[in-house]
């Protein structure tokens, strides 16, 4: 006996799969703009929002590392990915990057500003001029430069959102932390200023701050100096990079009504800058 399946009771996301063309769905995609996107947290975010099927602007100094990202990432994924290649420091740099992209990339849903870097770890009266510069330029006027470029796409669209990584020593000063402490707390003023800002604009705005990270972030700070960037780690499991990007995809994925306006995480032998429970 011939009978027929009820039209009311087949689902209407499987008939659409059904009738709507392939193509139509992955022009969906979310895209996704992370600065820094060649190490640490910045290639961590870029790996797991590329997992979800988003589209991805990577933007960082180091071309080969971009490159090889991308590559790495579309191949992987069958996503598209647009690598940027400059310094957040170079304002005009930053504005023409963003002045000539295509189209069909500007429509950017979602901004991870990760950029960012310690140098020296140097009581004030000993520390490098040229550092504290770098430090400023970097994770301050760097997330500015790209923000004030990306926020106009998003108002255009009336939605978007932007996370910001701050850090544990933008809510408590330690000791040799001076300017590093000083930009992180820069990031946390001005993340909260952006979110009372954009509220009319219907964008939401994310500060996140994470406590010991085990990266090259540490690296970087000691300039090289191996032995004393492990050891920063000793005693205790830090955090990851893939657990912050876990934090950040969590964040951009709440419904639309929902913005996180403020998480710091740490491990969980760590509760602030100086208390740690180390076990040697």
């Amino acid at each position: 006996m011939l009978s027929f399946f009820p039209f009311s009771l087949f689902p209407l996301s499987l008939f659409l799969c059904i009738l709507l063309p392939f193509h139509y769905f992955a022009s969906m995609n979310r895209i996704v703009l992370i600065t820094g996107a060649t190490s640490g947290i910045g290639k961590a975010c870029a790996e797991k929002f590329a997992s979800a099927k988003d589209d991805l602007i990577i933007t960082g100094r180091r071309n080969e590392r971009l490159t090889q990202l991308k590559a790495g990432l579309e191949n992987q994924y069958g996503i598209s990915v647009l690598p940027l290649c400059f310094d957040v420091q170079d304002k005009d740099a930053v504005s023409a990057a963003f002045k000539d992209l295509p189209a069909n990339w500007r429509k950017i849903d979602i901004l991870i500003n990760n950029a960012g870097l310690a140098l020296g770890r140097d009581s004030f009266e000993d520390a490098d001029m040229n550092d504290w510069e770098t430090m400023l330029n970097t994770n301050v006027h760097g997330l500015l430069y790209v923000s004030k470029a990306v926020v106009p796409f998003m108002i255009e669209e009336k939605k978007g959102h932007i996370i910001n990584m701050g850090s544990v020593a933008g809510k408590e000063v330690y000791e040799k932390g001076n300017v590093y402490c000083a930009s992180k707390f820069a990031v946390d003023a001005i993340t909260r200023s952006m979110r009372i800002d954009l509220l009319k604009n219907n964008i939401k705005v994310t500060g996140i701050h994470p406590g010991a990270v085990e990266t090259e972030f540490s690296l970087v700070r000691f300039k090289g100096e191996g032995p004393k960037a492990a050891s920063a780690y000793d005693g205790f499991i830090p955090l990851t990079a893939e657990d912050i990007a876990d934090t950040v995809f969590y964040c951009s994925n709440l419904p639309a009504h929902v913005c996180i306006n403020d998480l710091v995480i740490t491990c969980t032998q760590q509760a602030g800058t100086y208390y740690f429970h180390k076990t040697q």
